[in-house]
């Protein structure tokens, strides 16, 4: 099977990005032809993402090309705003091939992606009325918050209508999307992100772990603060890997308490990190999808804590969650893991045997075939 990858690369990468990557590995490990055909918001101006995002996306010829040229079977789109596009799905089926959309956010009607905002998840946006967003300048400028409301509800219906098959990370993403697309959204195939075979630990070392861990952008919406009230109130050392925003509020909460900030760490770095914690934190308020500071941290062997918000609960099973504002069940279940090692390596088991069967390259491989056939 040949396979086209397409993706519109985020100013700041993330973990989409990384999806990509580790499909189109997957893919070439397992004897597939994969292309690759991506585009950078980072390396054009506003007006011409603006216009982009306007148009439907630009040059759909490209990805013509781009099918015809590896005689693609299937067209696997992840991120399409702002370059290109609904455009981009009608190229490759016109061409022949098989279109999948992935929906790694809530971008569908979202013009931040998120859905969150005032401290809060936020479902003001939904199906074709993205006023909301454009009345609460939700993208920083007027005129921003203006070309996404109409891009958005634009294009909609027909990336709905150009994609045969729409893949989400997780059950509750699904649910989300149902509620802000509606009966479209039905047909989604949920498909967890995966952790490829090498990267499980043996075994779990997390009882001789020496700090708690949280990872990823600091911006408000992760609730690192929640992260450095727990860890100080029961006095537990944490290492804040990652970099954004929220940084400065961040320190300042942090000043006093036996707070590390690592700055963002490359994949090594952050593995060595992860190998050393006693807990991973992930104190999100958004809904977050499937992230994959849970999955990494599972794999590792690492016990992780995290909020009821999103796809989190479904990643580390029933019972695991905890309420994303409460911060004092934060600082007891932190205390508790803290004070008994035995426990930790109990946890941090566990977690490695449900990532070995949940989140494993040849589950996902097997459900991804699936969809590409049709059968999924």
């Amino acid at each position: 099977m040949r396979v086209l990858l397409l993706h519109n690369r985020y100013r700041a990468e993330g973990g989409e990005e990384r999806a990509v990557r580790d499909l189109a590995a997957l893919l070439r490990a397992r004897g597939h032809e994969v292309g690759v055909l991506e585009r950078d918001s980072g390396e054009r101006s506003a007006a011409a993402a603006a216009a982009g995002l306007l148009r439907g996306g630009v040059k759909p010829e490209e990805v013509t090309a781009a099918v015809r040229r590896l005689r693609a079977d299937v067209v696997h789109a992840h991120n399409l705003h702002p370059l290109l596009g609904w455009r981009a799905l009608a190229a490759a089926r016109s061409a022949g091939a098989r279109t999948v959309l992935h929906l790694h956010n809530y971008r569908l009607f979202c013009a931040i992606a998120i859905a969150y905002r005032d401290g809060a998840p936020c479902a003001r946006c939904h199906g074709r009325n993205t006023l909301p967003g454009l009345r609460l300048g939700c993208r920083g400028s007027l005129t921003e918050a203006a070309v996404y409301a109409a891009g958005l509800a634009r294009q909609q219906p027909a990336l709905l209508r150009e994609a045969d098959a729409l893949v989400t990370v997780s059950a509750a993403t699904a649910t989300r999307l149902r509620a802000g697309v509606g009966a479209a959204a039905e047909r989604a195939v949920v498909l967890p992100n995966f952790v490829a075979a090498g990267a499980f630990a043996a075994a779990s070392r997390a009882d001789v772990g020496t700090y708690a861990l949280v990872a990823g952008r600091l911006v408000e919406e992760k609730g690192f603060d929640t992260a450095i009230t727990a860890a100080g109130r029961s006095g537990v050392p944490l290492l804040i890997a990652g970099e954004g925003p929220d940084e400065p509020r961040l320190r300042a909460l942090a000043a006093g308490a036996e707070v590390r900030f690592a700055g963002r760490l490359r994949p090594e770095a952050l593995a060595e990190a992860r190998a050393g914690a006693a807990v991973v934190l992930v104190p999100s308020r958004w809904e977050e999808p499937c992230p994959y500071a849970v999955l990494d941290a599972m794999a590792a062997g690492v016990p992780v804590l995290v909020s009821d918000r999103g796809g989190l609960p479904e990643t580390v099973g029933p019972g695991e969650a905890l309420p994303a504002e409460d911060t004092a069940a934060w600082r007891r279940a932190l205390g508790e893991l803290w004070s008994d090692p035995q426990s930790r390596r109990a946890s941090g088991g566990r977690a490695l045997e449900r990532a070995r069967a949940r989140f494993g390259e040849d589950r996902y491989y097997e459900a991804l075939l699936a969809v590409y056939s049709g059968d999924g």
